[in-house]
């Protein structure tokens, strides 16, 4: 049956024509099937989804728009609804305790990340008032997690030079803080 064809029966089921309708099944209803059975994999709730299926064309016939889409588009259209409506009605409504997905967001409301921000800023203009060599020997122990060891050699001083180094920068860096 040509697109024309079933169109023509559409608008007439729209009329009420139960002809049309008996007619436009005739025509369909294999196909629709198929497309129910295709999605749900199930024989007899597919049988259930074409039964809704014509109930949902005899409804909404008259909403049905030739211009904007082929009548057999128009009905898979609506038969895939109503499959996929039947595996969304299967799933539970609800979830286990420990199946619910986790809902907190993980990442920091925005005034705790303005606040960090902020600290950042703090950190940064404190280091800034250290010598160069002595902040980068705190960012390279505390930030990146290098060794004392690590940092005298990198630095070419005595392991004792180095830890007082950092012993001092960090109680500047307190100092500085807490003005």
């Amino acid at each position: 049956m040509s697109q024309q064809d079933l169109s023509g029966l559409i608008v007439h089921t729209a009329l009420g024509n139960r002809a049309a309708f008996s007619t436009l099944y005739d025509s369909t209803s294999a196909k629709l099937f198929g497309v129910c059975l295709r999605i749900l994999k199930d024989r007899a709730q597919a049988e259930d989804a074409v039964q809704e299926v014509y109930v949902r064309i005899w409804r909404r016939a008259g909403s049905f728009r030739a211009d904007k889409a082929s009548a057999m588009a128009w009905l898979v259209a609506i038969a895939r609804n109503q499959a996929i409506d039947m595996i969304r009605a299967r799933q539970p409504a609800t979830l286990e305790y420990d199946q619910a997905p986790d809902m907190a967001d993980p990442d920091l409301d925005p005034e705790a990340r303005a606040a960090l921000a902020g600290e950042g800023r703090r950190i940064e203009a404190c280091l800034g008032e250290l010598e160069a060599d002595k902040a980068a020997a705190v960012v390279n122990a505390y930030v990146e997690g290098l060794s004392y060891q690590e940092l005298a050699a990198q630095n070419a001083v005595p392991l004792n030079t180095m830890r007082t180094w950092l012993r001092r920068s960090l109680i500047k860096l307190r100092e500085c803080l807490n003005r």
